[in-house]
């Protein structure tokens, strides 16, 4: 039986594509260099290499042993504080890396592939809700680093023919609804787990950066994706690959934005806590909307989503922190 290799597949978004892949009949591979990643996040008995995506001679094994059929590609840096740091380890890890291992896939035969990138292509965007044809103008170098790869895919077309689609992720969020797995990030930087954190009484406070934004109660808007519908999104891309689709870019986003203080106020919600809040001044570059457009997927890959209402994002992320204080620690 033919398989999908799935890269970054013990990290957040690629282990929950793993268990779904499997749900779904298919039979997934997964290569991760544990960097980021946790080997328990993985099932047994799916095939499981540790290494590196740079390692052709390691890569060109897995696609011939396991008979690699398409690949996920999720293995990446993504921490925007660290890419403005470090913004040469941004350009090896995500986006030198990345051109190492699709040149070993082609070179193996292996033309289908998913990419995994993300709405921080658009920097801060002219319009929002944000279609895919925006101006693309990443404002930090881990946004830059996934459209370099974007750009790539499609010269790697022309050229041998690799049929690709790019998801523009905006924000993943949720966990595995019986809360077996979920997001286990060292550092954390996401908003839901911090603030379920908070509710844990494993932080002192949550802290809102910016209350000054142009939104009804002055916080940032976000488009928060349920991470189970997002898992989806990669194997009805799949599906569309192989059925001819064309290689593209899509949106994966609900459409609508919640701001950081109805997040807070929905966590109190679910979790009966009082989560104190701390008001801080706004971090430079954050935009006061982004929210997807989404009509193209839902078209073209007839995806929707079905878990990302906000209550049901926090409640499956709070059954995952609850049963896993200390994540997989």
């Amino acid at each position: 039986m033919h398989s999908i290799l799935v890269s970054g597949g013990a990290g957040y978004i690629g282990s929950h594509t793993v268990r779904t892949l499997v749900k779904q009949g298919y039979k997934p591979v997964v290569l991760d260099s544990l960097v980021t990643g946790h080997r328990q996040s993985v099932p047994l008995d799916v095939p499981f290499y540790q290494g590196d995506i740079a390692d052709s001679h390691l890569v060109r094994k897995i696609v011939e042993q396991e008979h690699v059929r398409a690949v996920i590609h999720f293995a990446a840096r993504s921490l925007v504080g660290e890419s403005v740091a470090k913004p040469d380890l941004y350009f090896e890890e995500n986006t030198a890396k990345t051109n190492r291992f699709v040149s070993s896939l082609l070179k193996s035969g292996v033309k289908r592939l998913i990419f995994s990138s993300t709405a921080a292509t658009y920097g801060i965007p002219d319009e929002v809700p944000i279609p895919e044809s925006a101006v693309t103008h990443p404002i930090n170098p881990y946004g830059f680093s996934k459209l370099m790869i974007e750009q790539s895919l499609a010269w790697l077309e022309k050229a041998y023919g690799l049929k690709w689609i790019a998801l523009r992720y905006f924000n993943a969020a949720g966990a595995a609804l019986d809360g077996s797995l979920g997001e286990d990030h060292i550092p954390e930087t996401h908003l839901i787990p911090l603030i379920l954190k908070t509710a844990l009484g494993q932080r002192e406070a949550i802290n809102v950066l910016g209350t000054d934004y142009s939104t009804p109660d002055g916080t940032c808007l976000r488009d928060y994706i349920h991470v189970l519908d997002l898992a989806n999104a990669h194997i009805l891309a799949l599906e569309g690959l192989e059925t001819g689709i064309g290689s593209g870019v899509y949106n994966v986003g609900t459409g609508s934005g919640y701001s950081v203080k109805e997040v807070i106020e929905t966590a109190r919600k679910v979790t009966g806590q009082s989560i104190p809040v701390l008001e801080s001044p706004r971090r430079p570059g954050d935009p006061d909307k982004l929210v997807a457009k989404v009509e193209k997927i839902q078209a073209l890959l007839g995806w929707a989503p079905n878990y990302s209402s906000l209550e049901q994002i926090i409640e499956s992320a709070w059954a995952w922190h609850r049963s896993h204080p200390f994540g997989f620690g």
